[in-house]
């Protein structure tokens, strides 16, 4: 993988759509379903976190959904790379990044968008050739206002900021010069999960796939 596909790829994924439904799934029979409701309301790029024991099976299901560009998130150590490859993933997020995670991808040909909270974090990213990273946590980091101070220093590194984003200020990062698209939870919310409402999920997919974008 080369220093372009390292940017070209993710920035591609987070252009699809200005949302990211992040995931958490703990039944993978309702994988595909949850998953055309999602990608039918605008938003195909989905990240599937690795925190449950289903995760990997979710993957597997939402990888056969047409239109969908299913991801693997909470990425941490190369073991988790070689899983979601192997369970279909077309890309990866982490909240952070260690070189053995960004070597495992590298060699997996997975684009990954790594996690970066400070200037710091994100200037040796840009070192390694990654100019699309995830601000995470986003709110606790201090919010679509921190994230704006990076733009005039950083304008080469764009952004796709999770932790804490919701309907609500999600304008706010997405109003912004270095933001991509955000990553939320709030399209795909439990209650509606555990009560089977894809319609209800589509239509808060269809709302957030509307949210205006800057960059």
């Amino acid at each position: 993988m080369t220093p372009d596909t390292l940017s070209r790829r993710p920035r591609e994924i987070c252009m699809l759509a200005p949302v990211v439904p992040v995931l958490v799934v703990h039944d993978a029979a309702i994988a595909k379903d949850l998953a055309k409701a999602l990608v039918a309301g605008g938003l195909p790029a989905l990240e599937v976190t690795l925190r449950t024991p289903a995760a990997l099976d979710v993957i597997r299901e939402m990888a056969d959904v047409e239109g969908g560009v299913v991801g693997a998130g909470t990425l941490l150590t190369p073991d988790d790379v070689s899983a979601a490859v192997s369970a279909g993933a077309q890309f990866g997020v982490s909240p952070g990044s260690t070189d053995r995670l960004l070597e495992a991808c590298v060699a997996a040909d997975l684009p990954l968008l790594p996690g970066a909270a400070t200037a710091t974090e994100a200037m040796e990213l840009l070192e390694k050739g990654y100019t699309v990273q995830k601000f995470f946590p986003a709110e606790a980091s201090g919010g679509a206002v921190a994230l704006k101070s990076l733009s005039s220093p950083l304008p080469q590194i764009s952004f796709c900021p999770t932790g804490g984003v919701s309907l609500k200020n999600a304008p706010d990062y997405l109003g912004l010069p270095n933001t991509l698209c955000v990553g939320g939870s709030w399209v795909a919310p439990t209650g509606l999960i555990e009560a089977g409402d894809w319609d209800g999920i589509t239509a808060l997919a269809r709302e957030a796939a509307r949210l205006p974008r800057a960059a």
